[in-house]
């Protein structure tokens, strides 16, 4: 996969250990989001984040992105292909800076991202969110993304599940 074409409006590429405190910095302009998926951003939760993988899976597998526009990081994004089977990608963190949420940029980077990933042979694509955020379930549903009626306790909180069918 060629992550510079998740996006011709962005700058995609790989989040590294010297982008963690960015990454950090936009996490904590979300503090709803920790509210309802706890325990709130540190820079050792993101870089365990940055690592961590679904049973199965190699790190050739993980793609740990930042979306940036004229060297700002604007979104960041966990995606996992081929999980949980060979024909779906999974989102497992998506977050906006809180500057430039309500500008229909999360929208375009999601629109854009599933294009991309239906063009090299995706069918689905994947994500769950933590129940009773209602900001988060409107974005997903907004972005075509439908319920599965599939619901997982997680570490403090439970996960709704989501797809989106390309």
């Amino acid at each position: 996969m060629n992550i510079e074409l998740l996006s011709e409006k962005y700058l995609v590429r790989r989040i590294t250990e010297a982008d963690v405190s960015v990454v950090v910095a936009l996490c904590k302009g979300n503090p709803l989001y920790y509210e309802h998926c706890p325990p709130f951003v540190t820079q050792e939760s993101v870089n365990r984040d940055r690592v961590a993988l679904p049973v199965g899976k190699t790190k050739e597998d993980k793609y740990y992105l930042g979306f940036f526009k004229d060297e700002s990081l604007i979104a960041v994004m966990d995606l996992i292909t081929g999980y949980p089977d060979s024909e779906v990608a999974f989102i497992g963190f998506f977050m906006m800076d809180q500057r430039w949420q309500g500008k229909n940029i999360g929208t375009e980077i999601i629109t854009e991202v599933c294009q991309y990933l239906k063009e090299v042979g995706f069918i689905r694509v994947s994500l769950g969110y933590a129940k009773g955020n209602a900001q988060s379930e409107v974005f997903w549903l907004k972005n075509h993304f439908e319920k599965t009626g599939l619901e997982k306790q997680a570490e403090g909180y439970i996960s709704v599940y989501m797809q989106r069918w390309l």
